[in-house]
This record gives C-alpha cells, structure tokens and sequence, in this order.
C-alpha cells in the first residue's frame, strides 16, 4: 500500500502546563570537540555544525582544546559587563512598565553572546547586530545614558527621534544600527567585509541575527554573497529556541543545526555553547584569525535561550512553560562564569552581591541624569524641525519649503 505524503506541522516540545523538555538539543561533553587548524577545510570540519563545542563543565572547570586560557582578572571584567547588561535591562524593563519609555527588549539569558564575541573582535572591526546585543555596544564604551537617552527618544537621542527604542548605533565604536526589518544587517556585513578585502584591510564585519531570521531571504543571500567572494565575515545565529512565539523548528532548526546552514555553500559552521562565555570566545576568535587569513567566512550557532520574554509587547507564559528558562541544560551564562571564578579562587558570593549594588546605583544615576534631556512627558523637547536633516547631502526645496511652513505654524 502506498503510503500518502503528509504535511509536516513543527511543534515545540512543550507547551504552557508541561514540563520543560529539552532532549531535542545535542549536546556534548565539555571539551570534547576538538579545534582544527584555522586553514582546515569546510569538508573536514563538518563535525564541527552539528557537536556542541563547550569548555565549562558542570563542575565549572575548563576543559579541552578550545579553552582560551583567559586571565582570570579579564574574566572578572567580562563577569562585570554581563552583570552590567543584566542590571541595566531590568532598570528599562521596570522603566517601561512605568510608561517612561514605549518599547524594551531584555537580553536575558544572552549576554555570554555579546560579551565574549566583543571581547574576540579588534576595534577596528565592523559590528551588524540585533536588538539583544545591547552588551555589545557597552562593551564598545557606548554610554550607559546615550542609550537611555535613545529609548526616551529626548534631545540627547542618537537617532534623534527616528528609530524605535533599542535600536542603538555609535559610528566611533563601530556599530551599525540596528534594523527592525529583520536580518537586513547580514547583507550589510558581507558587503562591508567586501570592501575591507578590496581595500587590503584586515578588518572583519560581524552580524547577528534569531534562529528566526534565518528563515529570510536576507540570510541566505548573504549567505551566497560571502561564499562567493570569500568575504571576511562571521555570521553569527543567536538560537534561543524562540522567535517571539515560534518555536526554532519552524526555521527549520529540528532538521539540522542552523550550523550547518553554510555547508552546501562551503562555509564551515561551529555550533557553540552559547552560554559559556569561554566557548564563545574561542569559537569567535578562531572565526576572526580565520577571516583574517584569507579563509572566508564562518557561520556559528550560538546554542541559548531567551530567560525573558521577547519584548515589553509580548507574554511568554501564552506559549511556554513557565519554569523552562531555569529548566535549561545550559544554564545561566553569569551564574556559570560566576561559579567558575569561585571555583578557581578568583572571585566569591560577597564580591558578586556587592558588584550588583555598585551597578545598579550607577544604572539609576545614569538613568537621572538621561532625563534631565527630557522624557516623553517632559522637557526639554527634541526640536520636531530636525527631522528635515541628515536626509540629503543638499536639502531639495520642497523640503526647504516644508520646514519654513512648519517653523511659521509653530511661531503663529
């Protein structure tokens, strides 16, 4: 009998009212991926797309080839920055909900991503990034209070009133700005990482982009843009099993790791332990020597979860468990690098607790003095005639025309 073809509907492993179930994601042991030559070919490295490459085990020692022997006072740095972006998402959640400023997204349960990847990229590099890589653009010495004064949409405001909160930019750290249609920023990176081969630089372009965004055109055109010409680019998929209220199946991540989306085109993947700030350290500065030499692209998976939910527009206990985030194997990226610091006598609970307070006092002082360039509600107010600038090298005048009757309306 011949069977019929069925229509293949994805479906997350729970829903609200289950138990978190995780035994979807592949994992490996701590330190049992090995770490190939950077001049290894995409053919020999397959392994690498679809094993889990982890250095933190689940005594909180490093282990294997790919730990990168940090300084341990470097790693307090790191811990310090993760706190940071940690403190300062919970502050604008709060904010928001207060109805100070419209719009928020946490980066929950992610700041290993940004972090760690800052910390393997050179200044010089160009960063594309998505809406949770607010550690990012900290890291790059962004101002806790530029970034405050861009969700009030103030005087002070970046994008001077014309983008959506949290979507940040600083042209001094090298850091695009942010897009909401999503995955526009990976053609934009490959198309930097261009022009940086054809100027004979040895600058790399970096993007970010969900697990959902790699369902877009976007994604794979860029794809096929950096194998093309080789282009010195990684490409980086933040998998946190979640796009808004999709589960990751539905771009596709039950059939193969997003790792392995490059394959066919030659790009070598690395599927890494997105919340072990060691791993993806290692992982991202092999990609970076790698671009560097000539070697093209790479595309990682950063294996995650979003603790939160999507955004200050959305409620995750209508589509997930309520308990999953702490049902997670991989845990929490600043409890683990936390407790790998106290494990090798570098750091304790006292020094941690008392790291949280000095933060949040210096995110409400910035906080106080963001306001102090007006709120939503308050001013002062950012001038509505700017909104005529920056659009043309030469203002045409119909524009010109437009500004004059405004500024009459406005003194009449």
């Amino acid at each position: 009998m011949t069977r019929k073809s069925r229509l293949h509907i994805p479906r997350p492993s729970a829903r609200p009212g289950d138990e978190p179930d995780f035994s979807y994601l592949n994992l490996s042991p701590a330190g049992s991926v090995d770490k190939p030559p950077i001049d290894s070919r995409t053919r020999d490295i397959e392994h690498l797309s679809t094993k889990l490459v982890r250095v933190l085990d689940d005594d909180h020692q490093a282990q294997g080839p790919w730990n990168p022997d940090i300084d341990p006072a470097e790693l307090q740095t790191a811990l310090r920055w993760m706190l940071l972006n940690r403190v300062f998402d919970q502050r604008m959640w709060q904010i928001q909900r207060q109805g100070r400023i419209s719009f928020y997204m946490e980066a929950t349960g992610e700041e290993a991503v940004s972090i760690a990847q800052a910390m393997a990229l050179r200044p010089g590099d160009m960063c594309f990034p998505s809406y949770r890589n607010q550690g990012l653009y900290m890291y790059r010495g962004v101002k806790l209070v530029d970034m405050m004064c861009q969700c009030l949409s103030n005087t002070r405001d970046m994008c001077k009133g014309r983008q959506l909160p949290i979507m940040y930019h600083s042209r001094e750290a090298n850091v695009f700005s942010i897009s909401g249609n999503l995955g526009t920023q990976y053609p934009h990176a490959v198309g930097w990482a261009m022009a940086s081969a054809i100027k004979g630089e040895d600058h790399i372009a970096a993007s970010w982009v969900g697990d959902g965004s790699t369902a877009e055109a976007d994604f794979h055109h860029a794809l096929t843009f950096a194998a093309i010409y080789q282009a010195p680019v990684i490409l980086n998929v933040v998998n946190n099993q979640w796009a808004i209220s999709t589960f990751q199946g539905f771009a596709g991540g039950e059939r193969r790791p997003f790792a392995a989306r490059g394959l066919g085109l030659g790009i070598p993947g690395i599927r890494v332990d997105g919340n072990d700030l060691l791993a993806i350290y290692s992982a991202t500065l092999w990609a970076a020597d790698r671009a560097r030499r000539g070697g093209g692209p790479t595309l990682i998976e950063l294996v995650t979860y979003r603790g939160g939910a999507h955004s200050t527009s959305d409620d995750p206990t209508k589509y997930r468990p309520k308990d999953e985030w702490a049902s997670f194997p991989l845990g929490d990226p600043i409890e683990r690098l936390k407790q790998h610091l106290i494990a090798q006598g570098f750091w304790s609970e006292d020094q941690h607790e008392k790291l949280e307070e000095e933060l949040k006092v210096e995110v409400l002082a910035a906080w106080k003095e963001a306001q102090q360039y007006g709120t939503m509600t308050e001013e002062p107010f950012l001038d509505p005639a700017t909104m005529f600038d920056d659009v043309y090298a030469e203002t045409p005048p119909n524009l010109e025309s437009q500004r004059r009757y405004m500024l009459e309306i406005e003194g009449s």
